[in-house]
This record gives structure tokens, C-alpha cells and sequence, in this order.
């Protein structure tokens, strides 16, 4: 057991690929750990402590910045394929056989890319608030991303509560609640990221969101028992992909959180980490 939590696990280094990737593990050695994969422009300090530290009672967690991505080395790649090849460089430099892979918003199309390129490197997959390739209503996220983070917010990381809660009275307080709870950590932050990676993530939603004849195939051969969640109503990666991905994927489960938004788990923490607990120990 490692005595680290989210709040004093220090950012370590590992070079693979000619990244440097910044990262941090805590939580209960021996088992298979669980490797999170973080939406737009964040970065480690924008996990939930309380879904992190939650999971990391049973398992190892490990945080990390993908290549480009704060206090990684590197450019960030304009598509998701590249970002996955990267991400299991980084599992294979950490000397890790097995992992489960949870990942939020477009890291949740990072995770979907670790598993088909590296199958026997997954375990189980957590894909949460987040879509398969040409999903629908996915061709107008940037505009509607576009909308939400090009406005003027007082504090300006009240863009969160527009982008991950519901517009109601106890959505919006959940919301503020895990601001709070990002900022626990004082020592040794992730610097945010550079004006680089906002344009290069954009890009890959986009080429990523292109609807095609026969789109939704490469789902099927995801073999992972895949767990899938999302809020009620997700305005960025709208909730009906969430079934689509589970209609498609073999072997996986939905859970929708009610009146809740893209960032479900940050709304409805304890729960999401005691179904996450459940799945990932059946």
C-alpha cells in the first residue's frame, strides 16, 4: 500500500517515445491499476480526489499528462489514434502487463483507442462522457464546446459549472463543491496547459466526430467488459452515444446519473466510484 493520495502523490517522470510523461501513482498496491485519461485542456489537478482517492482504497491509481500535455514533453497529436499509441507507450514504459482504463470526455476516445490497439494490454474499460468515432450531434461539439469555453465566466474556472453540471440548483452546487475539491491539492500542481494544446485537441474531436458509412463497426471488436456513463443530458458529447456505444460494444453496461451533464462522476462522486468499485471487481 502506498501511503500517497491524490493530494500528496508527487508527479514522477518516465521517457517513452521520446516523451517525457508526467504522472502520479497512489492507492493499494498488487492488483491491476486503473489509468485515467483527462478530457479538454486538463490536466492531473483537474481529477476528482474524491473519485481518485474513492478508487484508489482497492487498487492502484495512476494519473497522467498525455504527450504535449502540461508537464509532459512533446507536441499533442491532432488525432485521437496517435494520442492512444502514446498513452500505451507510457503503460509500457511504466513496465505494466495488464490496466484498467478509465477515460473521461475525449479521453474517453484516447481509452477507446487503448484498447483496440493494444487489447491485452486492457483489462476493463470506464468510458465516461464521452462518444464513439462520427457520433451523433458529435459533428457540432466544437461548436458547441466553441460556445461554452469562448464565454466570459467570473471566476474564469466557473467554465467547468456550465461544461460538466446541471443547470439546476443542486447541479450547479455539486459543481462548486468539486471546484473546492480540485483546489485541496496545494503542493506540487500540474502547470495548465500551454495555447498549443487547445487547437490540437479540437482537431482530433473534429476528425474524430465525421460521420461515415459503417462508423460505429470498430465498437464491435472491443471485447473489454466496458462500463459506459454519462449524465442525463450531456450538452458537449450529447447522452445518446453513450447508449450507442453500449448498444455496440459486446460486453458493456450503462448507467445515466440523473439531471446531471458531462461530468457525471464529478456530480455524483461517491456513487460513480461505488459502480465503478462494483465493475471493476465483478
Amino acid at each position: 500500500m502506498s501511503n500517497y493520495t491524490h493530494q500528496t502523490a508527487p508527479t514522477q517522470f518516465v521517457e517513452a517515445s521520446g516523451i517525457r510523461f508526467a504522472y502520479r501513482r497512489f492507492g493499494k498496491t498488487g492488483g491491476v491499476p486503473i489509468v485515467f485519461n483527462q478530457h479538454y485542456i486538463g490536466t492531473m489537478d483537474y481529477w476528482d480526489p474524491t473519485v481518485t482517492d474513492g478508487l484508489a482504497r482497492d487498487r492502484e491509481v495512476i494519473l497522467f499528462n498525455n504527450a504535449g500535455v502540461s508537464g509532459s514533453s512533446g507536441e499533442v497529436p491532432t488525432t485521437f489514434e496517435q494520442m492512444g499509441a502514446n498513452a500505451i507507450a507510457f503503460i509500457k514504459a511504466l513496465g505494466l502487463k495488464q490496466v484498467d482504463v478509465l477515460g473521461f470526455s475525449i479521453g474517453g476516445m484516447v481509452a477507446q483507442e487503448i484498447a483496440l490497439q493494444a487489447p491485452d494490454l486492457v483489462r476493463k474499460l470506464i468510458l465516461v462522457g464521452t462518444g464513439p468515432r462520427g457520433g451523433k450531434g458529435m459533428d457540432s461539439l466544437t461548436r458547441v464546446a466553441q460556445r461554452i469555453f469562448g464565454a466570459t465566466y467570473d471566476p474564469p474556472e466557473h467554465v467547468w459549472l456550465a461544461a460538466q453540471f446541471s443547470p439546476s440548483a443542486a447541479g450547479q452546487a455539486a459543481g462548486r463543491e468539486f471546484l473546492k475539491r480540485t483546489h485541496l491539492r496545494q503542493e506540487g500542481r500540474d502547470p495548465e496547459v500551454n495555447d498549443k494544446v487547445s487547437p490540437a485537441q479540437v482537431e482530433a474531436m473534429e476528425k474524430w466526430g465525421v460521420q461515415r458509412e459503417g462508423s460505429y463497426d470498430y465498437l464491435k471488436t472491443i471485447k473489454q467488459p466496458t462500463l459506459v456513463v454519462n449524465g442525463s443530458n450531456d450538452v458537449l458529447t450529447p447522452t445518446v452515444n453513450s447508449f450507442i456505444m453500449q448498444q455496440n460494444i459486446p460486453n458493456a453496461q450503462l448507467i445515466i446519473y440523473p439531471d446531471s451533464n458531462h461530468g457525471a462522476h464529478h456530480q455524483y462522486p461517491e456513487l460513480f466510484v461505488e459502480h465503478a468499485t462494483l465493475f471493476l471487481n465483478a
